[in-house]
């Protein structure tokens, strides 16, 4: 090998590096543009509490959507309802019980396509211990260089064993989850991971 060859072939492998790592970094979330709401009714007023801290990976192809999966975790303990002494007791045995059960998560098993940039993602929902499978319908929106994700879904509180008993003459069995996943610009990738981590 001469040296004008090993330097073409040192340039060619520190592109395809350069490029796997760029791969890598793509699709990551925006936490700054992403939320997850959970919103509940206490005496018939509506609350909007967002969750700090989640992670997860979306994988979505337009030209194939029936592909596309997503996987979501979320740290329990992290809902905030903007009182820091109500915040701790959601963390407690009764509510989330967050010490035993940290995390909250979603899972896709199975994709149905709708309309353009519409599929609806069917998988297990599992909270403190206990599993349900949920259907989630899913807006893809393209903003610019950005792809977000975007859908809602209501569960039972009382399913998943949280709340004080105390409260349910006040407080609604139904909370309505609602969120916003924005990716970068590197969603327009055709399935490109989306990555996100909120603090």
């Amino acid at each position: 090998m001469t040296p004008a060859s090993a330097r073409w072939m040192l340039l060619l492998a520190g592109l395809a590096l350069a490029a796997v790592a760029a791969l890598a970094s793509e699709g990551a979330i925006d936490a700054s543009q992403s939320a997850i709401v959970a919103t509940f009714r206490q005496e018939g007023v509506p609350v909007d509490a967002p969750f700090k801290r989640f992670s997860g990976t979306v994988l979505y192809n337009a030209a194939h959507p029936e592909a596309a999966s997503a996987a979501v975790d979320v740290e329990a303990g992290s809902l905030d309802i903007g009182d820091e002494s109500y915040n701790a007791e959601l963390r407690k045995t009764a509510w989330f019980d967050s010490t035993h059960f940290p995390q909250a998560s979603f899972r896709s098993g199975a994709i149905k396509p709708g309309s353009a940039d519409h599929f609806d993602a069917t998988g297990t929902l599992s909270i403190k211990g206990k599993s349900q499978t949920i259907t989630v319908s899913i807006t893809v929106q393209h903003t610019g260089r950005a792809t977000a994700f975007d859908g809602s879904f209501e569960l039972s509180r009382r399913y998943f064993g949280v709340g004080d008993p105390d409260w349910d003459a006040v407080l609604d069995d139904k909370v309505l989850v609602r969120f916003h996943l924005q990716g970068s610009a590197a969603n327009l990738t055709p399935a490109a991971p989306v990555q996100s981590s909120r603090s």
